[in-house]
């Protein structure tokens, strides 16, 4: 409370907030600068054992740390509603999520250098903070990976014997196996390997703990939970600060130089909509007045997809870690550039959506078999111009012909690989999706489809008319705003977006900086 009371009514950057990115740009700007630095989250504290105990991160999900966001009914999933989980919480999707370490592809860093025009985006330029972000506990490679950085990043000691046999049980059917999952492994056709987790001494460490808690002590930031972010106020087309929600009340607070947008793909274009920043026609339907006409805000919502194929234990086993200590990437087709199949193992079986209608075992353990390049594409619309009117999503997943062929390939591959010999000693049958013709296989996929939690892409970063950012993360068209989340990602990273989206946040730092 002494915090509200004291609150200063300017800052010189307000970093509305506090996830994978938002956290990364406020404890930089705290810890390199003297500016007066604010940053502003939605949820509250941190310090929840469903939080800090890797092993209990289900537990977060519908919590009141998640925004518990849920897609429109769509026909490509049989009429369901995906279930979106979005972190509510200081360190956003780094404090529910399962802590995977996976920092996308060479072939996705490439693309976001050709799309923005800029080749400080590029792998080459990408691998350059990764050794500076990370403080690597594994084996050695300095041109690839980074020691004494501020995120810790180890895999397991000692890895359940199911993560060890599914590695092994792909390198029997030709995928290769790798001493990490990144590095090498993501700058060619894929691999398996031991996953690597943000995990340190037994306890989560989020990208909050990681970058902006160590800053805590300095007079110059100020991180204030429990408050919405409802609007960028404008002078012309100058951002110059925000309107928040706090204890209930309207407050405004003034940015002397930068505000930076990192709510994620959700809250992220809503927020620049109800601004007035967004499709014109969309605006205009609800009675916002336009600031600036960018028709890209809101639409290229991507998301990874996956569908449960799960296994019963003979014997129960023990849960390593937050429960995922083994990943795989492969090609549906060598021709690609990068993997299309995304598979991350869990070692407890997940229950499949009820549509599905089949029973899941007491004991066992589920993969989900995932697209990692999804071609299909949604969009989030407006429902109203106030701030409690809630915004629609339609990720529109398997829209796309080719994601369903994709699909089908990814479950074929996740079946052989379960069913393989060298799980006789651990697994007593396949439960799901079970033996199935073409049609059936189809049926499962729509029934069953759910999300990663990537969602990505609505403000994305290039040179396009639908593009909503530049290369250096400026909101066209606007001065003194800029955009620093997943929103920004062109298409969507192989693999899980939290690493990734550290690197955006870095990113946005040093041009920040060098202003």
């Amino acid at each position: 409370m002494r915090l509200r009371e004291a609150l200063r009514s300017s800052f010189d950057f307000i970093v509305c907030g506090a996830g994978s990115s938002g956290s990364v740009v406020a404890g930089r700007l705290a810890k390199e600068t003297d500016a007066q630095v604010l940053l502003i989250e939605a949820g509250g504290e941190d310090t929840s054992p469903t939080i800090r105990q890797p092993g209990q991160w289900p537990l977060n999900l519908g919590s009141s740390h998640d925004w518990a966001f849920e897609g429109q009914p769509s026909p490509h999933l049989n009429g369901r509603r995906l279930p979106l989980s979005m972190g509510k919480v200081l360190g956003g999707g780094s404090s529910i999520n399962v802590m995977v370490w996976a920092r996308g592809h060479r072939a996705d860093w490439d693309h976001f250098a050709a799309e923005s025009g800029d080749p400080n985006w590029g792998y080459e330029s990408v691998l350059g903070y990764y050794r500076r972000i990370e403080d690597w506990q594994g084996k050695v490679d300095a041109q690839r990976r980074g020691a004494g950085g501020p995120v810790y990043v180890a895999q397991p000691s000692s890895p359940q014997p199911l993560a060890e046999v599914t590695v092994e049980a792909a390198r029997l059917m030709g995928i290769p196996k790798f001493d990490s999952p990144n590095g090498e492994m993501m700058e060619g056709a894929g691999g398996a390997a031991i996953a690597d987790l943000t995990i340190r001494g037994g306890e989560r460490q989020s990208i909050f703990r990681s970058y902006t808690y160590p800053q805590m002590h300095k007079p110059n930031l100020t991180v204030l939970t429990g408050a919405l972010v409802t609007r960028v106020l404008f002078e012309g087309t100058t951002a110059v600060g925000v309107e928040v929600v706090l204890d209930g009340q309207l407050l405004r607070i003034g940015a002397a130089r930068e505000v930076v947008l990192s709510l994620g793909a959700v809250h992220t274009p809503k927020v620049l909509m109800q601004s007035g920043v967004g499709p014109e026609a969309e605006l205009q339907r609800h009675g916002i007045a336009v600031v600036q006409d960018l028709p890209g805000v809101g639409q290229n919502h991507q998301d990874h997809i996956a569908f449960g194929c799960t296994w019963e234990y003979l014997q129960p086993q023990q849960v390593g870690g937050g429960g995922c200590e083994a990943t795989l990437y492969w090609k549906s087709d060598s021709r690609l550039e990068a993997p299309d199949l995304l598979q991350c193992q869990l070692e407890f079986a997940v229950p499949s959506p009820p549509e599905v209608g089949l029973s899941t075992p007491e004991h066992g353990w589920s993969m989900f078999a995932g697209l990692a390049q999804p071609k299909s594409r949604g969009r989030l619309t407006l429902t109203g111009a106030q701030h409690t009117d809630p915004v629609l999503i339609e990720p529109n997943s398997l829209s796309e012909p080719e994601d369903m062929a994709v699909a089908m390939r990814t479950v074929e591959l996740c079946r052989e690989l379960g069913n393989s010999q060298l799980f006789g000693s651990l697994v007593k049958q396949e439960t799901a999706p079970l033996p199935r013709d073409r049609a059936g296989m189809e049926s499962f996929i729509r029934n069953s489809a759910v999300t990663f939690w990537h969602q990505s892409g609505t403000a994305k970063m290039g040179r396009d008319p639908m593009s909503v950012v530049d290369a250096r993360l400026r909101v066209y068209g606007i001065d003194n705003l800029r955009i620093a989340d997943a929103s920004i990602m062109p298409k969507i990273t192989v693999g899980n977006t939290m690493a990734p989206c550290v690197v955006i946040g870095e990113r946005a730092t040093d041009l920040i900086q060098s202003r």
